[in-house]
């Protein structure tokens, strides 16, 4: 085929404890003279080496796309990796099976056309430039620091190249494109739903993080559309990733527990959801902010997950519950029994308040539309953790699906639940998740 444009793409992560403090890097090489064309290293926080492999082949991947905007189905690239997951997952001789890998193999899945990659595993001695990268990433991370192109020694430790031509494929029958399908299979084997075509639960972030040496270009692909006719071309949503606090005291018993009443810690239970949602987090490698309601249960659940990713916690008032004034403490039926027609009220409008001075729920879905928007813009283009409560979670859903306020009534939200709504530059919305706790199971 005249005017194809290969090149190479060397990948690797690491994670110093599996999981712990990871990062990935990844070099495009240029295969008639082995000269890098372009590299990207990033520290990830905590996450599992495998989450680090997969994220250095998806941002060598991009890196490459990025190299030739143009060049389309054209271009080639050759991945070679020291993981053999990667490469026989990608390849498509092996199943995806754990559940974390498997938004990733479809997103690595979806940068570029299957048929334009081809894959080859290699000794970890002749990916030392990748592994170098990794390193300086990790290294950065450790030190409170984002890795720097500029800054990086990792070409010079890296061995003269011998240029080859990409060699057959390896092991039992399976090619990029039967790997790709696997990948897009497994996530929605995972979702119970249709093979998606490039996106994934959370997407992960565009790698790279600023000063790496990958030229920019307009993203032509890879972006989940709005509408049936939209262009591919809004850039990466702001992901936020509702995770409703665990349990209290006040939790089995269903008392309502705003912002108004004891502001109860978290129980052995709850601190127990707490920390196997930071583990799933921590194995999904996305997150990179965290921000949380002002409330103890939601800030200790916060904290949980900010340890095991290195993360700070931000606060914002908005994501508060609601304050329930008089009805704090108390069951439904103690409700019921004691303020029958103001309850009646509350749940016949959304302009009713409880009893005693609390929130209408109108007034709860401004604060929270209000937060939404102060940290969609804040984030742009990024996955943030919003550690919160039922009703704020409600809501975000509630409006991404332009739902009436009755909607807040039918729908169940666990504790320690996790729910996704994406946000895109058009002022769309997309819920990705809702209530899911099999991170709990």
């Amino acid at each position: 085929m005249s005017g194809v444009r290969q090149v190479v793409v060397e990948a690797d992560g690491g994670s110093r404890g599996n999981p712990g403090p990871a990062g990935y890097g990844a070099v495009v090489i240029d295969p008639a003279t082995g000269e890098p064309l372009a590299e990207a290293a990033e520290y990830i926080g905590v996450a599992t080496n495998n989450v680090a492999e997969y994220r250095g082949l998806i941002a060598g991947l991009t890196a490459a796309k990025a190299l030739f905007p143009d060049a389309g189905d054209a271009l080639r690239v050759h991945v070679r990796m020291d993981s053999k997951l990667v490469v026989e997952q990608m390849s498509g001789r092996w199943k995806i099976k754990h559940p974390d890998m498997k938004p990733l193999a479809a997103r690595a899945a979806a940068v570029l056309p299957p048929s334009s990659v081809t894959y080859e595993w290699i000794p970890r001695a002749q990916n030392k430039h990748a592994d170098r990268l990794a390193n300086e990433a990790m290294d950065a991370g450790r030190d409170g620091r984002q890795w720097e192109a500029s800054a990086s020694t990792a070409a010079l430790d890296a061995p003269a190249r011998t240029v080859t031509a990409p060699p057959p494929a390896q092991g039992p029958p399976g090619d990029q494109a039967a790997g790709a399908a696997r990948a897009r299979a497994a996530l929605a084997s995972a979702r119970g739903a249709a093979a998606p075509a490039d996106d994934a639960l959370f997407p992960v972030p565009e790698p790279g993080p600023p000063g790496a040496r990958v030229p920019t270009a307009p993203e032509r692909a890879g972006v989940p559309g709005t509408g049936w006719g939209s262009a591919p071309d809004l850039g990466a949503p702001a992901t936020l990733v509702l995770l409703r606090h665990g349990e209290t005291a006040l939790t089995p018993e269903k008392r309502f527990s705003g912002s108004g009443g004891t502001d109860p810690e978290l129980s052995a239970t709850g601190r127990g959801q707490a920390e196997r949602a930071a583990g799933h987090f921590a194995a999904l490698g996305a997150v990179q902010e965290i921000v949380s309601s002002p409330l103890r249960r939601c800030r200790e659940t916060a904290a949980a997950v900010a340890d095991r990713l290195g993360l700070d916690v931000r606060i914002d008032e908005g994501l508060r519950e609601t304050d329930f004034g008089a009805w704090e403490g108390l069951t439904f039926g103690e409700v019921r029994e004691r303020y029958a027609d103001d309850l009646t009220a509350w749940l016949a409008s959304p302009d009713t308040a409880p009893t005693g001075g609390g929130e209408s729920f109108a007034e709860v879905a401004e604060r929270v539309a209000a937060a939404r928007d102060r940290i969609v813009a804040r984030y742009a283009g990024r996955t943030v953790l919003l550690v919160t409560h039922v009703t704020p979670i409600k809501t975000l859903v509630r409006l991404a699906l332009g739902a009436p306020p009755e909607a807040l009534f039918r729908m169940e939200l666990s504790a320690a639940s996790i729910s996704a709504v994406a946000y895109y530059g058009d002022g769309n919305a997309s819920v990705r998740v809702l209530n899911d706790t099999s991170h709990l199971r």
